[in-house]
């Protein structure tokens, strides 16, 4: 069974191993907690987490956050991040949504259903009439994800499409 579970310490072992594994940097998605040790995510990334989806503690210029994680059964296979609300930055970039599907489960179908249960809560969370994403343009596995879900290109620039999904 696919499910989205925002980050909490009850799972901290497996979300500690899944963003252990991820690279720095890989299309577009930054593991902003790359190489931490595992003392230091419990104590101070999921705190961080969880913060920053209550709107506590943030830094300047960010806006409250939840990071899910994307369960297949007892296993993380996916990563999706849901900004609550947009800023001018967050409007001409990255938007509301987020993700990253780990590599060893790619091409498999989680992206697109994670992103089907993000864009579901989504809705019970922004304010806004669409939903902005942004994609690399090196990365067209994950515009076709996208697409799959309702969304459309809202405009490029020379890196990134900026996609929107109307609200029905």
């Amino acid at each position: 069974m696919l499910y989205l579970k925002a980050a909490n310490l009850e799972d901290v072992e497996k979300e500690y191993a899944y963003m252990a594994s991820l690279p720095k940097d890989e299309n577009g998605f930054l593991n902003r907690d790359f190489g931490v040790s595992r003392e230091e995510f419990e104590r101070v990334v999921l705190p961080r987490y969880i913060h920053k989806s209550l709107g506590i503690e943030l830094p300047e210029g960010h806006v409250p956050s939840t990071e899910y994680f994307l369960w297949d059964g007892e296993e993380i296979v996916g990563l999706f991040r849901i900004r609550h609300y947009l800023n001018d930055v967050l409007r001409h970039g990255a938007g509301h949504i987020g993700y990253g599907i780990h590599p060893l489960h790619r091409g498999k179908g989680y992206g697109t259903k994670g992103l089907a249960l993000a864009i579901e809560l989504a809705w019970g969370i922004i304010p806004e009439d669409e939903i902005y994403m942004s994609v690399n343009k090196d990365n067209p596995a994950s515009l076709r994800v996208m697409i799959k879900n309702g969304a459309y290109i809202h405009h490029e620039d020379e890196k990134h499409y900026c996609t929107r999904i109307r609200k029905c």
